[in-house]
């Protein structure tokens, strides 16, 4: 292997396509003891662990969690998927029982400018290809089980419309697991009677779907049926909520769902074993891979990695405040990835000038990065900050990095896992033991279930971005007070904001401050309860840039995906 990250000339998939898998069901049986009739194949190197098998786990102890976030991210990179399986493997490397817990990538950044998500380098999980383009199918069926409520909807209100559903209030959109900004704002049921009744309507991306949201909140299958069944599609004309339930919906929408729930197994390049289940963005929806993945893996291992998506005031916010107060995790350690990079892009230099030794920029930089660091101690946790190694980093970058985070109370060590695989990660796995040993973790939730709606919005926006305030019209405002007295004003609430920067301009890099967070539009979601607050110029269903990956995307004479990453 190379000694130094990034010096290697392979791609990420060409060392992904060179890798000796083994059999998924040999590495299950020999790192977990899954016996294989507790595992549904898909071909020989992935498959699903079968729901029985996971009920079984109940009364198992659980294993330390470990939660990794970062700073806000930036073009040059930071490596938090990479990080995630390379940490993992690094603890196995060190002699401790370790498994990883993923999201699974979405088509939409593929094909459009992110690029695949299945690590990096030699901290891989396989097949990588598989995994970024299809996998096992879930997110075709929450794409199907989504869209059949939206066909449903209408030929309830084409068939006589007995719920009394006021179509100017339809309130569920359709999806689509791609990039597409012609389908944002539609019209749809045009051209004559038959085709029912014309309505604005529009799509989101599948990630942003309640469906995907239900689907990584839920427990088990029941759960899902019910949490489905409690999603609201739209309101009377006397304003009444009109949910999935009253049209029937839910129990097709389950059937669409009963494989897809069962968590995906898969392997590291180094044969560490990895959950790769749902995949809802960060920016958009809360960001977690499925409570069913992670509980499952905490019975299975003795220390579990997950991630949370984008920087940790966008995905670490949500884990703790949503998934862990509704899963009831807590984790022991929190692990923030940067680079040396990016700490000097947030430091003000530009993407051509990052091979340039800067300290002056890398020290303003560094205001994200304690920025981060001070959030994740509000909620009660440790935290150890993980650097991603660069062949253009210079000792008196390493050292500046170091004293800084020393100064914060927080060691800060360097990592070479996309270079070195596990072994380039050791010291970072050592450090998180020994945190998580120390039991120093307690789990405080940033607002409590009984603060009004708009003043949970205003408390992230305070505490986490540093706002001067929140600030929304008098609709948004009414609105929330309308679902407070509907019963809904115990949900945590979900923000949609652009995840380059603190505030909703993507252009304030570092630790911006004087500045407002604007809520544009508030929705409901009654299924995942919670309360998704769109901030900013978000969009719910992205484009795709003028170059999109898809441009790169070939399958060569052989057979095998080329450019994908």
């Amino acid at each position: 292997m190379p000694a130094s990250q990034h010096q290697n000339p392979k791609s990420d998939i060409e060392i992904a396509q060179a890798a000796k898998m083994r059999p998924i069901m040999d590495v299950a049986k020999e790192r977990l003891g899954i016996d294989a009739k507790n595992l549904d194949p898909y071909g020989h190197y992935k498959a699903k662990v079968s729901m029985e098998y996971i009920k079984s786990l109940k009364g198992k102890k659980d294993g330390k969690l470990i939660l990794v976030t970062a700073i806000s991210p930036t073009p040059a990179g930071e490596g938090k998927t990479t990080t995630t399986v390379g940490l993992t493997d690094a603890l196995n490397h060190i002699g401790k029982k370790a498994m990883c817990a993923l999201r699974e990538p979405s088509l939409g950044p593929c094909f459009g400018v992110k690029g695949g998500a299945a690590g990096g380098g030699y901290a891989q999980v396989v097949p990588m290809e598989d995994i970024n383009l299809h996998f096992t199918g879930d997110f075709h069926a929450i794409t199907s089980a989504h869209n059949l409520l939206s066909a449903l909807i209408d030929n309830h209100i084409y068939w006589g419309n007995a719920a009394g559903i006021d179509s100017r209030r339809v309130a569920w959109r359709r999806v689509l697991d791609m990039n597409d900004r012609a389908l944002r704002e539609i019209v749809c049921s045009l051209g004559g009677v038959a085709n029912g009744y014309p309505r604005e309507a529009g799509f989101d991306i599948t990630v942003a779907s309640e469906v995907m949201a239900i689907f990584c909140l839920a427990k088990d299958l029941e759960d899902l049926k019910t949490r489905l069944g409690n999603i609201i599609i739209g309101y009377t004309r006397e304003r009444k909520p009109v949910r999935a339930k009253d049209i029937n919906a839910h129990g097709a929408m389950t059937a669409l769902l009963k494989d897809a729930i069962a968590p995906n197994l898969v392997q590291t390049l180094e044969g560490t074993l990895a959950f790769i289940h749902g995949g809802p963005f960060a920016n958009i929806a809360h960001g977690c891979n499925s409570v069913s993945a992670t509980t499952s893996a905490l019975k299975l291992a003795d220390y579990v990695v997950t991630e949370a998506g984008f920087g940790a005031d966008l995905g670490a916010e949500k884990f703790l405040d949503i998934k862990c107060r509704k899963a009831g995790l807590k984790p022991d350690c929190v692990v923030i990835v940067a680079t040396i990079r990016a700490l000097k892009m947030h430091g003000g230099v530009a993407k051509a000038d990052l091979k340039k030794e800067d300290l002056k920029a890398l020290e303003s930089g560094m205001s994200n990065l304690q920025r981060h660091i001070e959030n994740i101690k509000k909620f009660g946790l440790p935290s150890v900050v993980s650097i991603n190694r660069f062949s253009a980093d210079t000792d008196a970058e390493i050292a500046l990095v170091k004293e800084k985070c020393k100064a914060l109370g927080v060691e800060a060590l360097m990592a070479d896992h996309w270079a070195e695989g596990g072994a380039g990660a050791a010291d970072v796995a050592k450090a998180v033991v020994k945190v998580c040993d120390e039991g120093k973790a307690n789990l405080k939730l940033l607002y409590a279930d009984e603060m009004p709606l708009f003043d949970k919005i205003r408390t992230i926006a305070k505490e986490i971005y540093r706002a001067d305030d929140a600030t929304a019209d008098k609709s948004v405002k009414d609105q929330l007070k309308t679902w407070e007295e509907m019963g809904f004003g115990k949900l945590p609430v979900c923000i949609a904001k652009t995840q380059y920067s603190f505030s909703t301009n993507p252009d304030a890099k570092g630790a911006p401050t004087g500045f407002n967070i604007p809520v544009r539009e508030v929705r409901l979601s009654a299924g995942a309860e919670f309360i998704v607050a769109i901030c900013g110029e978000i969009m719910t269903m992205p484009g795709l840039p003028k170059v999109p990956s898809a441009d790169t995307i070939d399958v060569n004479a052989e057979g095998k995906i080329v450019g994908l990453f």
